[in-house]
């Protein structure tokens, strides 16, 4: 197996934001303070910067959270905020969200029916390629010349989204591009434990929302996590033509072609294991998409190992399992390595169970 996250490998679940008007929260808290632990719950203090106030989806403005006693960020001033003050209206959606919301329930309707319900593997299979398809261009290589540190470390980026979301998945193909080993909790529909998250790490239920724990930065709004990964970890390059636009066009083809498929929490969904499963994959494979689905109708978190066209962890995988072929599932709370999705995809529905 590989070494556990950066620090603890928990989520981050801590904080709590105040009603401050971000994308994006500062957060001062060491690596070492994740590896010591301490305790999680720990008291916070919260700072606004002291720049002009804006609305809740400006990028430009950012909170600051502190354990008492540790210094702020250099240049960073700010008064405190009580937390009484924190308003309940941060946590509304986005106009994506809410057309979501309304989305989920019809694509249920029509095709998104129980996970562990015998399938059509044809359908499965095209509509799963026409989405890859549509999405060709972005998502399926990896454009670093050379691994970064991010991408052979232990994982220290925690992602926040569901795998139907036309905006998560932006998010994603820039994670292949970047060749980025991550974090991921599934937040799908009805979540049972990481939407609290959220609301409680950032004040709002919206999707994708990254955590950066070199940094210390955590964010919302997909095109901001984008930039600001290449920014992080792109070794000088920008996103690739067309990411960003694209998504309003052809971001949208995958979640009507999939039926909804890894949209909503199966009802029959277990508890979380011990530990993190892992995968390998890359966000435009067709098997792969089938795999991280019912992944995130289990809500099970997971560390991704992306490993498109190219990737500097291809080697790793063909040591592992004898071929650069994915999806590969690594699973080390039964020790069980596998890849083939049909394989994969039964012994998740049937391990992680409520059921089982």
């Amino acid at each position: 197996m590989f070494p556990a996250a950066c620090g603890s490998g928990h989520p981050l679940f801590p904080l709590q934001s105040s009603r401050c008007q971000s994308n994006r929260l500062s957060v001062q808290r060491t690596k070492a303070s994740f590896a010591n632990q301490g305790s999680p719950h720990g008291p916070w203090r919260f700072f606004r910067s002291s720049g002009n106030s804006g609305s809740s989806s400006s990028s430009s403005s950012r909170t600051q959270a502190q354990r008492p006693g540790t210094n702020r960020y250099p240049g960073q001033n700010g008064q405190p905020v009580d937390e009484s003050s924190v308003s309940s209206s941060s946590a509304a959606g986005s106009p994506a969200t809410s057309f979501l919301s309304f989305l989920c329930p019809l694509l249920k309707f029509f095709g998104g029916r129980d996970p562990a319900q015998e399938r059509n593997e044809f359908l499965e299979v095209s509509t799963s390629s026409l989405s890859s398809l549509a999405r060709f261009p972005w998502g399926s290589k990896s454009l670093n010349s050379r691994s970064s540190p991010a991408s052979v470390a232990s994982p220290c980026l925690q992602i926040y989204e569901f795998e139907a979301c036309p905006y998560c998945r932006r998010v994603r193909e820039a994670m292949t591009e970047l060749d980025l080993t991550v974090e991921v909790y599934p937040c799908p529909k009805g979540s049972l434990r990481h939407r609290e998250l959220v609301r409680s790490i950032g004040g709002k239920e919206q999707f994708p929302f990254l955590v950066d724990l070199n940094t210390g930065v955590s964010m919302y709004e997909s095109s901001d996590i984008v930039k600001y990964l290449f920014q992080q970890y792109g070794q000088g390059r920008n996103p690739s033509f067309g990411l960003l636009e694209s998504t309003i066009l052809t971001g949208w083809v995958p979640t009507l072609l999939r039926a909804g498929r890894g949209m909503t929490l199966w009802e029959n969904a277990g508890g979380q294991p011990s530990a993190k499963l892992e995968l390998f994959s890359y966000e435009n494979n067709a098997y792969s998409r089938i795999v991280r689905e019912a992944l995130c109708e289990l809500e099970l978190p997971y560390i991704l190992h992306n490993v498109g066209e190219g990737s500097a962890k291809s080697k790793l995988l063909l040591e592992i399992s004898g071929s650069k072929e994915v999806p590969y599932l690594l699973d080390p709370n039964t020790g069980v390595k596998m890849g083939d999705y049909k394989k994969v995809l039964a012994y998740l529905l049937k391990t992680y169970s409520n059921k089982s």
